[in-house]
């Protein structure tokens, strides 16, 4: 009797401890979130600019295109996204991408190109972002770097969230935060350097897991909505809320499914959005869920009948009524890419085909897209060896 009792003894005393544990980790964890989210709005992207025009046709023409130019002996790429730049800026876009021998390598860093105004081209490309020196400055070794997503903020800085990990695959990654070391006025991207400033605090414990992949939601106040992804067991889609400094200020999960990833945000209204999203459970359609209070609940709805297999999406709301949106429309492979129109975020029409492939092998996807200039630009990985970018015109600008 008294062995049973001494051992049930040692029993409550590990489950107190581990209470006690629990309890810590979750109180670290409170205290280092953000306080909740404050009021938001969304801005559209074609307003972003004050002679983007109202745009009333569904049309749109290739203009220009290429490939974005690598850096030497760079045999991969993958994973780009394009950022626009203010309007008295020299260069119109800066684009940014991971490459190296091959996705995964060691060897693998972000790099970065401009679209220059005068010459209308691509300057050379140059590295920004490696694992050695953004680990070595954070206390603690990089095992890859994967996915770059760019914002420039209210302040004038550039801001770099990358996908790292440390040991394990995609699925143990982190969100690394980067900025650029001084606001960017008029400096040209060569000029510019990065540094990291943390490691976002996305779970308590090893905080690892989560992934990013599309670009922001741009806000009213200068602050933004990152759209990022879990994806350990369950994958589900979660929104960032960051101030107009790039502070962290919030997170909301938007779906409760489980086999949803890498979300795109397109907006209805200011405060209504949808989160358009990967799905990984086999139907290679698009999931969606809508927020009606600005990103604070997210209502899970059907998935759409548009197509999107093993791909990541890029989606943008040049106004209330002009949605756009860069798609697989294939059930297998990666090899065509779509952009397809809406003017409410759930019934979509094609209106471009930008690329196929003549072979199933041929793979182009992760897409990016941002409106410029009053052009739509898109990029996107080419057969894993390049970035490649279209130039679009609606044709109301183009056939006036």
């Amino acid at each position: 009797m008294n062995r049973w009792f001494r051992a049930a003894r040692g029993w409550g005393y590990q489950r107190a401890l581990g209470v006690v544990v629990v309890a810590a980790l979750l109180a670290f964890d409170l205290k280092g979130r953000p306080d909740s989210l404050p009021e938001a709005r969304g801005v559209w992207a074609g307003r972003a600019q004050p002679d983007a025009p109202e745009l009333t046709s569904s049309r749109f023409i290739v203009e220009a295109s290429g490939l974005i130019p690598m850096p030497d002996h760079t045999p991969a790429a993958h994973a780009s996204n394009l950022m626009p730049m203010p309007s008295q800026h020299p260069q119109a876009l800066w684009a940014f991408w991971f490459a190296g021998t091959r996705e995964s390598a060691p060897d693998v860093q972000v790099a970065a190109s401009a679209f220059d105004r005068a010459s209308q081209a691509w300057t050379p490309s140059r590295w920004v972002v490696n694992r050695e020196s953004t680990g070595s400055k954070l206390g603690f070794a990089k095992r890859r770097l994967g996915n770059p997503v760019p914002w420039h903020d209210a302040t004038g800085r550039v801001h770099l969230f990358v996908v790292a990990t440390g040991l394990g695959g995609w699925a143990a990654g982190r969100v690394l935060h980067l900025q650029s070391k001084a606001p960017v006025a008029s400096e040209l991207l060569n000029e510019v350097e990065f540094e990291p400033l943390r490691v976002l605090p996305l779970a308590w414990g090893w905080n690892i897991s989560h992934l990013v992949r599309a670009m922001p939601l741009r806000l009213a106040d200068g602050g933004m909505v990152l759209p990022v992804y879990f994806e350990l067991s369950s994958k589900y889609p979660v929104a960032l809320r960051f101030d107009a400094q790039g502070a962290f200020r919030g997170m909301v999960r938007m779906s409760q499914g489980r086999k949803v990833l890498q979300p795109t945000l397109l907006m209805q209204s200011p405060t209504q959005w949808l989160a358009l999203m990967r799905d990984s459970s086999g139907f290679g359609r698009v999931q969606v869920s809508q927020t009606q209070d600005a990103g604070r609940s997210w209502t899970d709805f059907p998935m759409l009948s548009l197509h999107n297999a093993d791909n990541s999406l890029a989606g943008l709301s040049l106004s209330a009524t002009q949605q756009v949106l860069v798609h697989n429309p294939q059930t297998v492979g990666r090899n065509e890419l779509d952009l397809s129109v809406s003017a409410d975020g759930l019934r979509w029409q094609e209106a471009l085909t930008l690329v196929k492939g003549d072979a199933k092998s041929d793979e182009y996807s992760y897409p990016s897209l941002v409106w410029q200039d009053q052009h739509l630009w898109v990029s996107y990985t080419f057969k894993r060896q390049a970035i490649a970018w279209q130039r679009l015109v609606p044709k109301e600008i183009k056939e006036p």
